[in-house]
Formats: C-alpha cells, sequence, structure tokens
C-alpha cells in the first residue's frame, strides 16, 4: 500500500510546491490595462534602436536611512556602454563619475579614488548603502523592460507605458515629452520603488548622439 500511494505522494509534494513557488501579482492601479495599445510593437521597436544618445536630468535616491540627490550633468550612452558625469550630493559632495556595460562599472569619486568591479549594484551598495540597479535603469530610462528578468506593462487610456514592474522594482512614468524628432515620446519623470527604496528620475533634455 505504502509503495503505491508514494508515486502519488511525490506528484502532490511536487505540485503543492509549485503553487507555493508562484508569484501572486497584485491587482493594478486604476485606470491602467495591460493591454497594449496597437503601436506598441512599434514604439518598442523604435526605442529598442535608440541606442545612441545623451540625456541631462536630476536623480533622487532615497532609502530607509538616507537620501541624496544630484545633477545628471552628463549620460552618454553608446549602445551598452555608458557613462554618468553626476555632482552634488551624490555619492559625497563634488562630482562622481560612473563608466561601464553590463556586469561591470568603474567609479571615479570626488576625492580621486577609482574603484571598478564586475558587479555594477554591489559596488554602487558598498559606497553608498544605496541600492541603485543601474543595468537595469539603462532600459527603464527609455520605457523599455531590461532583457534580464520577467516584467509586467501596465498602460494609462492615452496608450502611454504607465507602469513597469521588473526585478523586484515598480517603476511609474509620470511624465513623458516629444524630446527628439525621429522618436516616440520618452520619459521625462519616472519613479522606481522596491518596497521603502526610492529612486526618482527627471529629465530635463534627451538628444541623439549626433546631435551632440
Amino acid at each position: 500500500m505504502t509503495t503505491c500511494w508514494k508515486p502519488f505522494l511525490i506528484l502532490a509534494l511536487a505540485l503543492g510546491l509549485g503553487a507555493c513557488a508562484t508569484v501572486r501579482q497584485e491587482p493594478l492601479p486604476a485606470g491602467l490595462t495591460e493591454q497594449p495599445p496597437a503601436d506598441w510593437a512599434q514604439r518598442q521597436a523604435s526605442l529598442q534602436n535608440f541606442s545612441q544618445w545623451q540625456l541631462t536630468g536630476k536623480l533622487a535616491v532615497r532609502q530607509p536611512e538616507d537620501s541624496a540627490s544630484a545633477v545628471i550633468n552628463q549620460w552618454v550612452q553608446d549602445h551598452e556602454h555608458y557613462e554618468l558625469s553626476l555632482s552634488s550630493s551624490f555619492l559625497g559632495m563634488g562630482s562622481t563619475r560612473l563608466e561601464g556595460s553590463p556586469g561591470f562599472i568603474r567609479m571615479e569619486l570626488p576625492d580621486g579614488e577609482t574603484y571598478s568591479s564586475s558587479d555594477p549594484q554591489g559596488l554602487i551598495y558598498a559606497a553608498t548603502g544605496w541600492e541603485l540597479p543601474i543595468d537595469a535603469l539603462v532600459w527603464w530610462v527609455r520605457g523599455l523592460p531590461s532583457p534580464e528578468g520577467d516584467f509586467r506593462l501596465a498602460f494609462d487610456p492615452q496608450g502611454d507605458l504607465a507602469q513597469l514592474e521588473q526585478l523586484g522594482w515598480t517603476i511609474r512614468y509620470e511624465r513623458w515629452r516629444d524630446f527628439v524628432d525621429s522618436q516616440p515620446a520618452l520619459p521625462a519623470r519616472l519613479t522606481a520603488r522596491k518596497g521603502e527604496k526610492l529612486v526618482r528620475l527627471v529629465v530635463s533634455s534627451w538628444q541623439t548622439d549626433r546631435d551632440g
């Protein structure tokens, strides 16, 4: 009897564990839908091809025990390679420079000390105590999900991307603007939250690399 029931017990346990591992999605905010607009595939392809650009703006980081803001003097993106020049209180007084690509970052602090790591988010956390998903932010800032990790998109009644959920973060797109003539509207303000952690980005200008 015990031998006959063993396969059924294993199957029941497997099904039970599978059910426990399923992540329950929270309901979307009122007015949002997961149904993309008719032109979403075209807009997404255009934004994916928009891989050489520059922007300026402001960055604010709020963590449970600390908060700070910075001016983005320049963020230059060349396909997967990025260079960020930041100033003000971010990473301490003075200017800070970040340079990297997926899986690599070099950080130059205001005192001239330079550090590099194959774990970009880990290095930023070690230097500041803040969780800043820089590799994913390169995609989120354009209104695109990162290639790494599952995601969930939600659109507003106008057909604009309003919310993106990925890697434990919820990104709300609060404002879009027509910055570049050859591109769809680009994010002008977004807020990423993960529990009590918050990253807010306000973009002052976007331009193509050709315009620089």
